[in-house]
């Protein structure tokens, strides 16, 4: 099985919001999708500052020279990630998501819960199966047409391609690290059919709060057709959860898909100077 994964991983700031509003439909009109994607976002802070924690525990294990700069790297952009991902979550409490609610509730499950009572390896086969999901629906949307024109709102969809982007970049680096510290397949595996009960779960629970706390009488025929239009939404086909699958295999690795050419492509797309943190405001997609 080949493996590839990328050299270099630049750390850049995603741009201050402009002072306009955005869309309260966040995905193409349909109710059911914002909700989630809402609720994702608010997922975000917490859940990457418990990604940060828990590979930054493992750098000084590291001998690797090479992993060791992608550990620094990848803390970086995902401490970027958290920040850009809080505002955005102000603005989306504004427009009635629950943002704050599931914020809340995230940090209590990672902060209070899995931080204090989960051995540190097991924290970090956490991490690097939650980055498997992160990857894999960020490469969806870098790769999918389709699932780029459901985010109309040009800053919405600037923030989610920025994100995409720079999570495929170091896709590999929690896995690489829980390799080199770890490489317990069997622990690697249970704890991903343990993350995705608990993250698959939450995510419904959340989604359903959101939409069912903020919903008016005239907004049950959109959440219906929501629910109806789910299954054939790009981030849920066939080929996407066999990809997710895939991780329970033994031998898997991220850079199994190598998405080299990808990452090439929107690095283009998306910073036309070539410079480390200039970002084109008005990528095309």
């Amino acid at each position: 099985m080949t493996r590839t994964s990328t050299a270099e991983i630049p750390v850049r700031h995603f741009p201050s919001w402009e002072d306009r509003p955005i869309q309260r439909d966040l995905v193409d009109g349909d109710p059911v999708m914002s909700h989630v994607v809402a609720v994702l976002s608010a997922m975000f802070p917490n859940g990457e500052d418990f990604f940060v924690r828990s590979v930054r525990h493992y750098r000084d294990d590291v001998d690797d020279p090479e992993l060791a700069g992608k550990v620094k790297q990848f803390v970086g952009q995902e401490s970027n990630h958290r920040r850009a991902h809080r505002e955005l979550n102000e603005r989306l409490e504004d427009l009635g998501y629950k943002t704050r609610v599931v914020d809340r509730a995230v940090g209590i499950g990672f902060k209070q819960l899995a931080a204090k009572v989960l051995p540190p390896q097991v924290q970090l086969a956490v991490t690097a199966a939650l980055e498997h999901y992160t990857a894999t629906l960020a490469e969806v949307l870098l790769e999918d047409p389709e699932a780029q024109s459901l985010f109309e709102d040009e800053q919405i969809r600037r923030l989610l391609l920025w994100h995409a982007l720079e999570e495929s970049e170091h896709k590999a680096v929690a896995f690489d690290v829980y390799e080199a510290v770890a490489g317990n397949y069997l622990l690697r595996r249970a704890v991903m059919d343990a993350t995705t009960a608990v993250f698959v779960g939450g995510l419904i629970a959340g989604t359903a709060y959101s939409a069912v706390s903020n919903a008016s009488p005239g907004d049950v025929f959109g959440l219906a057709r929501g629910l109806l239009r789910l299954p054939r939404s790009p981030f849920v086909s066939r080929s996407v959860l066999k990809r997710l699958r895939l991780y329970n295999r033994f031998g898997f690795h991220p850079g199994l898909f190598d998405s080299g050419p990808l990452i090439d492509a929107w690095r283009t797309r998306l910073f036309d100077t070539g410079e480390p943190g200039q970002y084109d405001p008005a990528p095309p997609v």
